[in-house]
């Protein structure tokens, strides 16, 4: 995407974004793919002003399929070149550098697919969706239905079959089996930022699109319940109604909320 919005032909803009890994899919099996977020614009190449892309598509999806299927093929050539490709089975025979070469020859002659969309339901939706997920593995507690003899029990989405919400239960180890999956190896970093958000230069290439944008940073967010301790109760985050100070207690200036009363377990 950096390439071909930097060609003038296409954009000739310089681009940011962020991609945010994902490795699950509802039923916690291995699902590798990223998410990534793209604002529909860029500093021109002398920082001189901001380029709106085109209503229609954000980038030609033909002039992305082509440079993709080039990067693909050059890398997975590389991959071959340091040994670090494994053929098992039918695949046997590509472990030849003949017939590897040959795999690639009939990889370029193909017209390769790069499909772009707009996001369902919006930049919005996008947004609080991915959210959602950036500091979470997996699963959260709330899919988790029951421990018994053994056996985990936890709600899924069926996707395949219209979205519908069912109960999957495994063996205790294959539900650990597949939690793991998901946990990244030491060094691997699941959110990255490109082009204009890279780390290096994110605050001052910022900076200048808000300043052609006619926009301000957002202020300081205000303090979440992540803040908050824990309840002593429940170790569910708390949240904070009211801030008292000694002076309050001492002079009796403000009233003081009665503490909420325990659910009803039964």
């Amino acid at each position: 995407m950096l390439e071909v919005a930097r060609d003038p032909r296409y954009f000739g803009a310089e681009i940011g974004f962020l991609g945010v890994l994902h490795t699950w899919g509802q039923n916690l099996e291995h699902h590798p793919h990223i998410h990534y977020i793209v604002p529909a614009g860029g500093l021109a190449a002398d920082g001189s002003r901001w380029i709106d892309s085109s209503r229609r598509f954000f980038l030609p999806v033909k002039a992305l399929s082509k440079i993709f299927r080039e990067k693909f093929c050059d890398q997975l050539s590389e991959l071959f070149r340091q040994d670090r490709l494994q053929f098992h089975g039918s695949l046997d025979q590509l472990a030849s550098p003949r017939s590897f070469s040959h795999l690639l020859c009939q990889l370029r002659e193909k017209d390769w697919v790069v499909y772009a969309k707009p996001p369902f339901g919006g930049a919005d939706h996008v947004l609080n969706y991915l959210a959602r997920y950036t500091h979470r593995v997996a699963i959260s507690n709330h899919r988790l239905v029951a421990f018994e003899n053994g056996r985990v029990s936890f709600r899924w989405r069926d996707y395949a079959h219209g979205g519908k919400n069912k109960i999957m239960t495994v063996p205790a180890d294959e539900f650990l089996r597949r939690y793991l999956l998901h946990v990244l190896p030491r060094g691997l970093v699941r959110i990255r930022h490109f082009g204009l958000f890279a780390n290096r230069r994110r605050a001052a290439a910022l900076e200048r699109c808000r300043s052609l944008l006619g926009t301000e940073a957002c202020a300081d967010p205000p303090a979440t319940a992540a803040s908050q301790p824990p309840c002593p109760l429940c170790s569910g985050p708390m949240v904070m109604l009211q801030r008292i100070t000694a002076q309050d207690l001492r002079y009796a200036l403000i009233p003081i909320r009665q503490p909420p009363r325990a659910l009803d377990s039964s």
